[in-house]
């Protein structure tokens, strides 16, 4: 595992922007598997600015995301479909027909869990972005969730809602459920990069990089990875010096 610790947020986005584009620069046809939430913004922004001023390019590239709210679709701006579309789709050359999300209004979501774990077999992650959760969760995958899980259901633990709340009018708007890649489809991704920002970030950092393996802090699952890349600022960093 190697640790990167910047100084500032803008830092750390140029530092994971230079670990993404590694992989697709060196192979323009790679699968990107991608995350939501505040940690991947900086970097978005700096994929959209590069892809501009720099001509990478995504035209082969395909994506998978990690996860979706239960309920929610395109037509809601609180969808993480929504979120890439806005955050990064429409900035870069992507082809729509090669970005991929779990369906979280499917009618059955049972046979959508087994789309998305075939789609996910049928093209592994050459780099799969993470964030990490307060309480170490990566995905959706919430403590005590089985290592070798595949893409499931997941009831959202209390204090991962109200962390999402500031995302939504009211933490009764925010979904109570969500479908996520197992945690044995993230660690089938060829790399890993973790980004991480915040002193609420610094125990679970810890726990991720130092701590003992066990499905209470998912993230930990992470040490057993041979290619993880973590890029975190000082204070998220600060429990493991």
């Amino acid at each position: 595992m190697k640790v990167i610790v910047t100084k500032n947020t803008e830092e750390l986005a140029e530092q994971a922007l230079q670990v993404m584009l590694d992989v697709v620069k060196n192979k323009p046809n790679a699968v990107i598997g991608l995350a939501t939430g505040s940690s991947p913004v900086g970097l978005y922004k700096k994929m959209i600015e590069d892809c501009k001023n720099n001509g990478t390019s995504y035209a082969n590239i395909k994506s998978v995301n990690l996860d979706e709210y239960v309920g929610l679709g395109i037509e809601s701006d609180q969808s993480y479909v929504y979120f890439m579309n806005d955050n990064l789709f429409k900035g870069i050359d992507i082809k729509q027909e090669n970005t991929n999300l779990p369906n979280g209004k499917a009618a059955d979501m049972a046979k959508e869990c087994e789309r998305y774990t075939a789609l996910l077999n049928s093209m592994p992650q050459d780099i799969q972005l993470l964030g990490i959760g307060a309480n170490g969760h990566i995905g959706f995958n919430e403590p005590n969730t089985p290592f070798n899980s595949t893409t499931h259901i997941v009831e959202l633990e209390e204090g991962t809602r109200r962390d999402n709340a500031r995302f939504f009018a009211s933490l009764d708007e925010v979904p109570t459920h969500a479908i996520t890649m197992g945690i044995s489809n993230i660690m089938n991704a060829k790399k890993i990069l973790v980004v991480a920002n915040g002193a609420n970030k610094a125990k679970a950092v810890y726990q991720m990089i130092k701590g003992e393996v066990s499905e209470n802090c998912p993230a930990s699952i992470l040490q057993k990875h041979n290619d993880v890349v973590v890029v975190v600022d000082e204070a998220a960093y600060s429990l493991c010096k």
